[in-house]
């Protein structure tokens, strides 16, 4: 079955703007990855863009809207769009005077823009302030205040916050607006469904052991109630003492002939009660799922399209959340694209996991010995040689873990045991490839990667311009600072002309490893860097700030061991403020228009998202302030572009060159230091530099539109405006 494009159209939307004068259509062009609304000649205006799925269609999980404005031509920053439910979003605001159109893409591979609508209505001012008064008063009243003075300017700009300001937020609102099935979805799928071939049997494994009844019978009428027809249920019934569990296990099965059941005769535990199950499975697939868990009814209807999709998969996983007593659902976990770096340190993957069933038992199903982290072992075996393209994530919620008591699970009582078992499991995978597994922050893994003997040479390459008391706090933590035992610095001087800094080049006169490189001439950061990489000798090269602080000696260690890999192309490290936040924990693409740094202004010792920060993991990028790569990487794809990226989005574009060459992207939280941002340089706070950014920004979109969508390590069911890991 035939993919489709990102974001392509499956129908032709109607567009009418209304509100002032007769209502009128509005041009619409199609594009590659979407439509372009024509808005010409209504710049300024203040108006609610209310977007409408097509009832018939497969629901997208988001859609992606951005103002195309100015000479460029090129899409501006996401807006923060609202969902409102059963497929309708929308934004209120002011366009800008210079607008030229309303792009709207989608950002789901493989499924199509199904826009039915697309509604433009213009709003008067008194129509605004109520808007503006049932949202946020006091900012409402602040716009009010300020127009009355003549401030027309800040009057907008606290009416334009107020209207983005959102009555309902949390998990809950997200739930009812965007993941919630409308009869008319529900009637979509069964038909669909309906008129499928071969639709594939999924064999449903799960191992029982004395839970509370209550909870397993909604875990099996949770199955039961599955749009997807074609599943069976493998029971494996783990002697169960209790005789309610027993008594409700056999009244299920006689009522459901989908319902299989082996019972064992002594208590083997999850693993064994697991293999007992997949040895009952009939289907091509399997779902692993525990006694007192839940599916969404259209869990199963997700997973099966997409192995009708791609018919060569062999894992399919999902994001998931929790689930209290009360139904309660909380804490979801909107998950990355595979990420074998990431596996390594955490069970990332986790629920909901379908395996094609000839690949589990090639490897023997679950291991016993492994309980409490079975399934991250099974997951790391599997993947261990596993193409990634034979793996699919599919961005939306279609488990929830049951968090409350009677649950039972092995995890929960031995905690100790199951961390050890982890860390057993990732050992044995890594010990192949040369590297020991050892214990990490929070109780998750660290793998230590072995340098080469002899160890190569690193050469830093530092563009700079005066400064000079940043620099030599750079210098000395470079010279004396790091444990690492070959490194030149290559200094590219910019046209430096305080005396501080020659008497600083002159300190280091005698000092082999320092060689000062000028390049006089405007400030181009991809030039610089790439006439130091011409100078360098070494093996590896690392691009490095003028303004960054060494706080710990293993740092470079760190970073050469992961760059050395064969299959690594750049490595990124953990910067920090000098007030102890994270200013970059890798870079998200798509974040303001282009790229954002993760995790902005947590503090250091917050573990992040689900731990992301303190785990080693792919990353679609990192900041070139400090980006290690093996020479020869650099000079195979062609270095930095001192053309069109001479200051901004330079190490993002080298990066995705880099990843489209067949490399991974690292980022590391093992090797940490202070970033001062690039202080040497300035703000963007003049007219040339803002045009230099801006034609910069539009280089970006041309060249990686697509990519800056939909990065593969962050989600698209989480914000666009900052990387935050917020809905």
């Amino acid at each position: 079955m035939a993919r489709q494009g990102l974001g392509a159209l499956s129908v032709e939307p109607d567009a009418l703007l209304t509100g002032r004068g007769r209502p009128r259509r509005l041009p619409l062009r199609r594009e590659p990855d979407g439509l372009s609304l024509d808005l010409s000649g209504l710049g300024g205006a203040w108006v609610t863009v209310t977007l409408t799925d097509d009832p018939g269609a497969a629901r997208n999980a988001r859609l992606l809207m951005s103002f195309l404005a100015g000479e460029s031509g090129r899409p501006g920053a996401p807006l923060a769009e609202e969902a409102l439910g059963g497929g309708v979003f929308a934004w209120t605001g002011r366009l800008p005077e210079d607008v030229s159109a309303l792009r709207v893409t989608g950002l789901v591979p493989g499924r199509p823009l199904s826009l039915q609508r697309i509604a433009l209505r213009q709003r008067s001012r008194p129509s605004l302030l109520a808007r503006g008064l049932l949202r946020d008063p006091a900012l409402t009243l602040r716009a009010a205040f300020w127009r009355a003075l003549g401030k027309r300017v800040r009057g907008r700009a606290f009416l334009d916050r107020a209207l983005r300001h959102r009555r309902e937020t949390g998990y809950g609102a997200w739930i009812r607006r965007s993941a919630t099935l409308t009869p008319a979805d529900r009637a979509r799928i069964r038909a669909e469904v309906a008129g499928w071939e071969a639709a594939p049997l999924i064999s449903v494994l799960m191992p029982v052991h004395d839970p509370a009844p209550r909870v397993l019978r909604v875990a099996i009428r949770s199955l039961q109630a599955q749009l997807y027809p074609h599943w069976e249920l493998c029971l494996c019934d783990d002697a169960s003492r209790k005789p309610a569990v027993v008594r409700l296990i056999d009244r299920l099965a006689a009522r459901d002939p989908r319902i299989r059941v082996v019972r064992r005769p002594e208590n083997g535990h999850i693993a064994r009660a697991t293999n007992d199950a997949l040895a009952l499975a009939q289907g091509a697939f399997c779902a692993f799922m525990d006694h007192d868990d839940a599916l969404p009814e259209q869990a199963l209807y997700e997973v099966a399209r997409a192995l009708r999709d791609d018919p060569g998969l062999v894992l399919v996983y999902s994001d998931e959340d929790k689930i209290e007593g009360r139904g309660r659902r909380f804490e979801p976990h909107f998950k990355a694209d595979f990420d074998r770096e990431l596996l390594y340190g955490q069970n990332y993957i986790n629920h909901l996991t379908v395996v094609r069933t000839d690949a589990v038992r090639a490897l023997g199903g679950l291991r016993p010995g492994f309980e409490g982290s079975q399934d991250h072992d099974l997951l790391l075996r599997l993947t261990d040689q596993l193409d990634p393209a034979r793996i699919r994530h599919i961005p939306m919620v279609l488990y929830h873990w049951r968090a409350a008591g009677g649950s039972g699970t092995f995890s929960d009582r031995a905690l100790a045991r199951t961390e050890a078992a982890r860390l057993r499991a990732v050992a044995e995978v890594v010990e192949r490839q040369g590297a020991r597994a050892e214990q990490g922050p929070h109780g998750f893994v660290r793998v230590v990667r072995p340098l080469p003997e002899p160890v190569p040479r690193v050469s830093v390459i530092i563009p700079t311009r005066d400064r000079a008391e940043l620099l030599r706090v750079t210098l000395a933590g470079l010279f004396g600072a790091t444990d690492y035992p070959d490194i030149e610095v290559i200094v590219v001087d910019n046209d430096s002309r305080e005396p501080e800094t020659r008497a600083l080049f002159e300190t280091y006169r005698d000092d082999a490893r320092l060689h000062v490189v000028p390049a006089p001439g405007p400030f181009n950061f991809s030039d610089l860097s790439n006439r130091g990489a011409a100078a360098a000798s070494g093996a590896v090269l690392l691009f490095l700030n003028n303004d960054v602080e060494v706080i710990e000696p293993g740092w470079l260690s760190e970073l050469v061991s992961q760059a050395v890999r064969p299959e690594i192309g750049a490595v990124g490290a953990k910067l920090l403020y000098p007030d102890g936040t994270v200013q970059h924990g890798g870079v998200v693409l798509g974040i303001g228009g282009v790229a954002g740094h993760s995790h902005l202004g947590l503090p250091d010792e917050d573990p992040g998202y689900f731990a992301r920060m303190v785990l080693v993991q792919e990353v679609s990028a990192v900041t070139g302030a400090c980006l290690a790569m093996r020479a020869e990487v650099f000079r195979a794809v062609g270095g930095f572009d001192a053309e069109a990226l001479k200051v901004a989005f330079n190490d993002i574009d080298l990066c995705l060159r880099i990843s489209a060459a067949g490399y991974r992207i690292l980022w590391t939280p093992f090797a940490k230091l202070v970033h001062h941002e690039s202080k040497s340089r300035g703000p963007e706070d003049t007219s040339e530099k803002r045009a230099r950014f801006q034609a910069e920004t539009a280089v970006m979109q041309e060249r990686w539109g697509p990519e800056l969508r939909a990065d593969p390590y962050y989600n698209i069911n989480l914000s666009r405006i900052s990387a935050h890991y917020r809905l």
